[in-house]
């Protein structure tokens, strides 16, 4: 170190030295001394060495350490290079100002480059963080005591239980108590010296679900899979592995030689390589090189080089399965105590069977949610295919059509909540004037005709589709939900669901309670009623069925648009959007019984479960528990032609 920065140190020591009298307990307050001791390491942080640095300074019991480690960590510490005092930096323009980091004082504004800022890596501030929590366990600030358990969340261990348990009763804040009293009990289940106590936290923690509690109780019950010639005794074996059974012979032998019990097995790879180090005068072993293609002549002619002492002995056919005939194969727990595993062991054994029967709730709750989703997209098709036999194609553009008027409703209105408001009412006018257009023009024409019908509705929804693109374009368009519908209701770890798809279940409930009421209670319901069991008496009765056709395929068109709003709000707004909904939408029709919403509720739900279901088995194809429904569908009205809820009086004989 040069001199003249040795004299600037010493100078600087002695002024501080001269600024803490009178007395000498004043100057033991001071942290700059006790920080120069330690320069050469805080200036130059490293995770291995800031470790004792943190540990010794904290031990000190300085008044100010807390908060210069925060600041440390954050970065907000440098180092001027004359003297190699530490000062803490605040921004000054385009000047940085020192404070003093005793005093509090700013004592000089100076160019960044006139100081060294002290960079910590992410290393550097886990171990800062960790070494501070039992000073912030206790701290004024609420936010100091939260960052102190996060920091024990993310790192536990044995030191921490004693400061822990000993802030819980004077921490004022209920949320925070009850934050450390867990804590405090994941970590005497991990570290607890009293086996009692220790024993007591593991049964705590058995049936508790969450991440961190089923984390402890998994490295409590880690095991690793060994092999020896017996079982070592002592050892806290988790079970014995069969060959044959829990493992394969080659995976056996691999242990073996992994745990340098077997000699590693001799590959073709190897076996070439040996000979190929053997050749002489065109030969190997007396066999000709061209002859060593043929795998007879390679094992002939390491046969030879063995025979002469040139090559180790090659291993016997049956060497291997000797080898593993004569070890044991266990898995061993990693803790050698029997006792602390086993009532590990046994909590997890409880909690997994909670998780299941959670796993098997979340899959209910699953499946009411697509249930909700293929009712809402069926139910317009149900009734116009009811009522009218006729076959919608282009049901789907329908959704499709609901789904942007939603979105051009929020081009105007960019108040979500009010836009949405304003957008379901919209859609339903829309495509209720859209479907009875298409009734008035193409439909009433085919009534007697369901191919050409098909085969028109198919024609329109392709022609609605290009519409679309040449709108809207080819891209998804947003169609975004308020910010009340952007959460989820998480009941637990395993339990949630997307507060948007719980909306979209109370409005297939809403749907369910209003077309009851329609069909049940009013006149046109009545006459809906009468058209779709006997066309012919409702006629002669003054019912006018051309009139109830249009109507009927009005309502169910836009009861689609509705439903295109709201899928609209989780999945992507296209011009294709119909087709993904137009499959599940027949088949749940189909299923549960064509005209009739009961029906349509049963086939929704019994579509939903079991596609979520199918789902479950394989998550990651979605595509396949679709064709598996469809098969599904296919076989089911084999056995049932009419449905789930079939239609009574004349129209179930039709």
């Amino acid at each position: 170190m040069p001199f003249r920065t040795l004299i600037f140190r010493a100078l600087a020591l002695l002024t501080l030295a001269l600024v803490t009298l009178p007395g000498p307990a004043r100057a033991q307050e001071a942290l700059q001394p006790a920080l120069q001791a330690y320069a050469d390491e805080l200036a130059s942080p490293s995770r291995r060495s800031i470790e004792a640095v943190v540990t010794a300074l904290i031990e000190q019991g300085h008044p100010n350490i807390g908060d210069f480690f925060r600041r440390f960590s954050a970065r907000e510490v440098v180092q001027r290079p004359e003297d190699g005092l530490f000062f803490y930096a605040e921004d000054a323009g385009d000047l940085v100002r020192l404070v003093d980091i005793d005093s509090g004082a700013a004592v000089a504004e100076v160019s960044s480059r006139d100081v060294t800022q002290i960079r910590t890596n992410s290393g550097v501030q886990r171990v800062i963080a960790s070494a501070l929590v039992p000073l912030e366990l206790n701290a004024p600030e609420r936010e100091l005591r939260l960052a102190a358990l996060e920091a024990i969340g993310r790192s536990p261990n044995a030191s921490q239980i004693a400061p822990l348990a000993a802030s819980i009763e004077a921490e004022p804040d209920a949320a925070l108590q009850t934050r450390k009293e867990r804590l405090l009990l994941l970590l005497t289940a991990q570290f607890g010296e009293d086996r009692s106590a220790r024993i007591a936290a593991i049964d705590a923690l058995g049936g508790d679900i969450s991440i961190e509690a089923r984390g402890v109780l998994n490295r409590l019950t880690a095991t690793v899979t060994e092999a020896a010639p017996a079982l070592p005794e002592g050892a806290n074996i988790a079970r014995l592995l069969n060959v044959g059974a829990d493992l394969s012979e080659t995976d056996a032998y691999e242990l073996l030689v992994s745990a340098g019990l077997a000699e590693p097995a001799q590959t073709p790879a190897m076996l070439r390589d040996v000979l190929a180090q053997n050749i002489v005068d065109g030969r190997v072993g007396g066999v000709p090189v061209g002859r060593l293609s043929d795998p007879a002549a390679r094992t002939e002619a390491y046969a030879a080089l063995e025979a002469a002492d040139t090559v180790p002995p090659r291993a016997a056919p049956d060497e291997a399965a000797q080898a593993v005939a004569a070890h044991v194969f266990f898995t061993r727990y990693t803790l050698d105590d029997a006792e602390i595993t086993a009532a590990a062991q046994a909590a997890l054994d409880s909690t997994r069977q909670l998780i299941a029967t959670y796993q098997a709730a979340d899959l209910v709750l699953d499946g009411l949610s697509l249930a909700s989703i293929f009712f809402l997209a069926a139910i317009g098709l149900a009734i116009t295919f009811g009522v009218m036999g006729v076959i919608n194609m282009a049901h789907g553009e329908f959704i499709m059509m609901g789904a942007y008027t939603g979105y051009v409703v929020q081009l105007f209105i960019p108040d979500y909540t009010i836009s949405l408001l304003v957008a379901l009412p919209l859609a339903f006018l829309v495509t209720f004037a859209a479907g009875v257009a298409m009734e008035r023009s193409v439909i009433r024409h085919l009534y007697t005709r369901p191919l050409e019908t098909l085969l028109a509705t198919f024609g329109i929804s392709i022609a609605l589709q290009q519409l679309a693109k040449n709108i809207f374009g080819t891209q998804a368009r947003p169609l975004t939900a308020p910010d009340w519908l952007g959460g989820a209701l998480q009941i637990n770890d395993i339990i949630g669901i997307s507060t948007i798809r719980l909306a979209i279940f109370v409005l297939a409930l809403i749907f369910l309670g209003l077309l009851l009421y329609i069909l049940k209670r009013t006149r046109l319901g009545l006459e809906v009623r009468a058209v779709t069991q006997n066309p012919g008496m409702a006629a002669s009765m003054g019912i006018n069925p051309d009139r109830i056709n249009m109507l009927t395929f009005g309502l169910g068109s836009g009861i689609a648009g509705i439903a295109g709003v709201a899928i609209g709000l989780y999945a992507q707004v296209t011009s294709e959007m119909g087709s993904n909904y137009i499959v599940q939408s027949f088949m749940t029709v189909v299923v549960g019984g064509v005209g009739n919403v009961w029906g349509t509720l049963a086939g929704a739900s019994l579509i939903g479960f079991l596609q979520k279901g199918i789902e479950w088995f394989n998550p990651s194809n979605t595509l396949a528990a679709q064709t598996f429904m469809v098969l599904f569908v296919i076989l089911f009205i084999q056995f049932r032609p009419k449905g789930i809820v079939a239609l009574k009086g004349r129209a179930a004989g039709d």
